[in-house]
């Protein structure tokens, strides 16, 4: 499963509906997109507190919501990572939802605002939420070795400021602050020797800092 799809699972509940409403769901899901196309050799991150998005190849990778991506992402070749992260285009709800509704993960139900809003996506298997859970619970607790996937997302969740919400059973009784310095331990351990290492460490510091808050922020407001 990709880093975005499992990112996706968290931040929606077992009804269908975002767990925490408003939440920057799209930005978050768009950060963890980006790391699973530098783990599949698509894109790379130059260095630097301010990174740039390099595609490096347009190939196709089999799996439709990287490949979907690729598509747009060719226009924001040299962009800043936060300009890249806050593109509405780069969205890809549409594309995870589908994924994870083939794979009988979820399921399409009934539509939010009496039949006007974007339909529900409810659970149809709960096990790999549940498993990720677990393997979250046991990275905090430090019972596991944390994986790319295990940091990306927690510094995805911090930057959002939605991990004390969305992992309150795994935390393990910790308080929100521990649980945020818990989080930066983790992170920040991560390996950065290879160039993915590092391209992976450099978008989780952006995501989980202040790097790129501010424009999550405009974003936001200009979308409302």
């Amino acid at each position: 499963m990709l880093i975005v799809e499992e990112l996706h699972l968290l931040l929606t509940n077992a009804a269908g509906t975002q767990e925490r409403p408003g939440t920057m769901r799209a930005y978050g899901e768009a950060a963890a997109l980006i790391t699973d196309l530098v783990l599949a050799g698509r894109v790379s991150l130059t260095d630097g507190k301010r990174p740039r998005i390099r595609v490096l190849s347009d190939a196709p990778t089999g799996h439709p919501v990287l490949d979907e991506a690729m598509i747009r992402l060719r226009a924001k070749d040299g962009a800043r990572l936060e300009s890249v992260i806050t593109w509405s285009k780069l969205d890809p709800e549409r594309e995870v939802v589908a994924s994870l509704v083939q794979a009988g993960v979820l399921e399409v139900g009934e539509r939010t605002f009496w039949g006007l809003g974007k339909p529900r996506t409810p659970e149809r298997d709960s096990a790999p939420e549940a498993s990720l859970r677990a393997r979250l619970a046991a990275v905090l607790d430090g019972a596991a070795d944390p994986g790319v996937a295990d940091t990306t997302i927690l510094a995805i969740l911090q930057g959002l400021d939605v991990a004390r919400h969305v992992l309150a059973d795994e935390a393990g009784g910790r308080r929100p602050r521990a649980l945020k310095a818990r989080i930066a331990e983790i992170v920040e351990s991560s390996p950065a020797g290879t160039a993915v290492e590092r391209a992976v460490q450099a978008m989780n510091a952006a995501i989980m800092t202040a790097a790129i808050m501010p424009a999550m922020i405009a974003g936001a407001s200009a979308a409302s």
